[in-house]
């Protein structure tokens, strides 16, 4: 069984094989959470992929909101990725340091949403590149402007109210790509909030059973579909996937979309802002 959207990932020969290619940009989204102890933009600038970019996801992001990391506007997202080089005309490669591709997925989501579909995430990330010896570099990228002309599309991401009213409709199924224990409510939650626990009716699919926990890379399809088949995935339903933040939740999004799933949305404020707001109602177990 093979993947529907192939296209969305790249492997690291590929890459290698496609760094100099004049329509290929890179792009390191390393991310981590303050328990993590990391500096991703400091570990970019030690070495990352010769030629890649850093996209800082607290940076390139609503800064006005009281979340993390929410989608900026069209404007602020198409002036900072100009500068970074990254436009219409690209094929954009993204990466994370961790490997599992959460931030590289949400960079993903993003370029997705402003309407730039040839993006794909480097299958293993930072990690697996490392492991074959491929070549790194300290240097600063070189200096580009490239024009790129947004245009939203509002399916795939999802607010609070549309996530709530879909409690009455039940048109769309909710996932949540957290730990089964945050989803029950068992552990605690990473962010800050007055309670702990899921959506009603939400289907827990953690992001990390989708992944090759040795290799890092994606897992195969038969192997993603038997875990969709599990959640209760339907071809014809629509999907919104949650998370803690709006990060991990894309790792989801970008499964659903390799295996065909096209109507996928991401709730931008996850469980970081259901899970702080009275007008939430939140089951546990």
């Amino acid at each position: 069984m093979d993947y529907v959207n192939p296209d969305a990932l790249v492997s690291t020969e590929w890459l290698e094989a496609h760094l100099s290619a004049p329509d290929v940009r890179v792009v390191d989204a390393s991310y981590y959470l303050p328990i993590q102890n990391r500096d991703a933009r400091l570990e970019y600038e030690e070495e990352h992929i010769p030629g890649a970019v850093f996209f800082d996801i607290d940076e390139i992001a609503d800064i006005t909101s009281d979340l993390k990391h929410m989608l900026p506007s069209p404007e602020k997202f198409a002036s900072k990725v100009r500068k970074l080089g990254l436009g219409n005309g690209n094929k954009i490669v993204v990466y994370d340091g961790t490997g599992f591709g959460s931030a590289a997925a949400r960079v993903w989501w993003m370029f997705r949403c402003f309407g730039h579909r040839d993006v794909a995430i480097l299958d293993g990330g930072f990690p697996k590149w490392l492991r074959e010896q491929r070549a790194v570099e300290d240097l600063p990228p070189v200096p580009r402007d490239r024009h790129f002309m947004p245009q939203v599309n509002n399916t795939l991401v999802r607010s609070f109210d549309q996530v709530k009213a879909n409690l009455s409709t039940g048109k769309e199924l909710v996932l949540d790509a957290r730990a089964p224990g945050r989803f029950t409510g068992a552990e605690p939650e990473l962010w800050p909030v007055k309670r702990v626990g899921h959506i009603p009716g939400s289907v827990n699919v953690p992001f990390l059973d989708l992944i090759d926990g040795r290799t890092r890379c994606m897992l195969p399809a038969d192997a993603l579909k038997a875990r969709f088949d599990k959640a209760g995935i339907e071809p014809g339903r629509p999907v919104v996937v949650s998370c803690g933040s709006g990060i991990t939740a894309c790792v989801v999004s970008l499964a659903l979309h390799l295996m065909g799933h096209d109507d996928v949305a991401v709730y931008d404020g996850s469980w970081a802002e259901w899970g702080n707001r009275d007008d939430a109602p939140v089951e546990l177990g």
